[in-house]
């Protein structure tokens, strides 16, 4: 029963869209687990507020769950 809740920077609508679609079918065929158990959501941030609203509220609490923080790969292969 996977829950993905992404966050970012406004895009486009087609943007977004296409993310998600994609997010999930890499889900289903890696996760292997049936669509009816999947839910992504996507809430947009405004760039000012992306620090105190992302960064210190849910990345720094949560670092040793990070499985990718900053663009670095915080796992082994």
């Amino acid at each position: 029963m996977p829950y993905i809740a992404i966050k970012a920077k406004p895009k486009d609508e087609a943007t977004k869209k296409e993310l998600v679609r994609r997010i999930n079918e890499v889900l289903l065929d890696v996760w292997g687990c049936p669509q009816g158990v999947v839910t992504i959501s996507m809430e947009e941030i405004a760039p000012d507020a992306w620090q105190d609203t992302v960064v210190k509220r849910e990345i720094e609490p949560n670092a040793d769950k990070m499985m990718i923080r900053y663009g670095e790969k915080l796992f082994e292969d």
